[in-house]
């Protein structure tokens, strides 16, 4: 007659499965403090970004259709929806961008054409704290 040999059944004692919840904890508790001002950091690019290349390039495309930027007054609408205002763009191709463009802080981006620092359009986001002197975001800096 066999006797089937009893094994033991495995399982996580409770001692290893508290040592598993502490080395995570300890392991977040080094990291979280080093990501926490990305957030800030990761907005500030995406700002940039826009400004740099995404924006432009729908301006430069709006430009080459043209054969101007939006006005002020037209503004960046003008990338979304065929300007009413003076001067109405005769050859406009649009929409040269998706959506209505806002900074990474939900406020839209400040444009201005001609622009006062460059001699086409000026464009800039007010950045964190919402103002155009501390933070800003722009493309002639």
């Amino acid at each position: 007659m066999k006797i089937k040999s009893m094994l033991p059944r495995s399982a996580f004692t409770l001692v290893e499965i508290m040592l598993v919840v502490i080395i995570i904890g300890a392991l977040a508790a080094m990291i979280i403090p080093r990501l926490s001002g990305r957030g800030e950091e990761a907005k500030t690019k995406v700002a940039k970004s826009d400004i740099d290349a995404n924006l432009a390039t729908a301006l430069k495309l709006y430009e080459l259709d043209n054969g101007s930027f939006p006005t002020s007054a037209q503004g960046l609408a003008a990338l979304r929806l065929k300007p009413s205002l003076s001067p109405i763009p005769q050859n406009w191709n649009g929409p040269y961008i998706e959506k209505e463009p806002l900074d990474p802080w939900g406020r839209p981006y400040v444009y201005v054409s001609p622009g006062e620092h460059r001699q086409d359009y000026d464009l800039s986001s007010r950045g964190k704290d919402g103002t155009l002197d501390k933070g800003e975001i722009s493309n002639w800096q």
